[in-house]
């Protein structure tokens, strides 16, 4: 694949993950919403624990969507590593979200309904943008790419282990092979004398074979 492909591909997988995770974070924008402006007109809770108890809500209804939709393909194999991670970078999340309403509400007095929502919802936008980097970055995390590098290797080195115990079992042959041939000499050394005793003749020293 060529440079500008391969750019390309990664570009279309940005696009198509940052829609996965627009799509959860569109329904948990809904929820939030709904569960703030819920209890902010049935209940006497002030305005900024409403809005943190909608956060908690829509961080549980997100996360099932994270995990099952926009980052199912991504690695399952630590999840309790996972969740703890999710639940910490929601609650950084969640200050930040919530620390815009409450600049707005208790800082400059903005509390009306329209303004609530509004500071609100900058608060979710803000915050969203942490946690696309977050999440994607540390708790839902890319698997590796498969390299076959591990079974090459391990061939490689099965190969190896076999060269080498068949270059050991060659030399020990070959050893074998001298010693049975300086066996032979010997044998036919000591023979050749005793032949010459039994003619009579000088007893010649029997001959050492010469080691090869």
């Amino acid at each position: 694949m060529s440079e500008r492909g391969a750019l390309r591909a990664k570009l279309d997988k940005l696009v198509r993950e940052i829609a996965k995770f627009g799509l959860v974070g569109g329904v948990g924008l809904l929820v939030n919403m709904a569960v703030f402006n819920l209890v902010r007109h049935t209940t006497e809770v002030p305005v900024v624990r409403a809005s943190i108890l909608a956060t908690v809500v829509a961080i549980a209804c997100n996360y099932a969507g994270f995990r099952y939709f926009a980052y199912r393909d991504r690695d399952k194999s630590g999840r309790t590593r996972e969740l703890t991670l999710f639940l910490l970078f929601s609650l950084a999340g969640l200050v930040i979200e919530n620390g815009v309403l409450y600049a707005a509400t208790y800082g400059f007095g903005w509390d009306t309904p329209l303004q609530s929502n509004v500071f609100k919802f900058s608060g979710i936008a803000v915050a969203t943008l942490f946690r696309f980097w977050s999440y994607r970055t540390w708790v839902f995390r890319a698997l590796p790419a498969d390299a076959g590098t591990g079974t090459d290797a391990g061939t490689d080195t099965d190969a190896g282990t076999d060269a080498d115990a068949g270059t050991d079992a060659d030399a020990g042959a070959g050893v074998s092979a001298r010693a049975g041939d300086e066996a032979v000499q010997t044998a036919e050394a000591i023979l050749e004398r005793a032949e010459r005793k039994a003619q009579g003749g000088d007893p010649v020293p029997a001959a050492v074979p010469r080691r090869r």
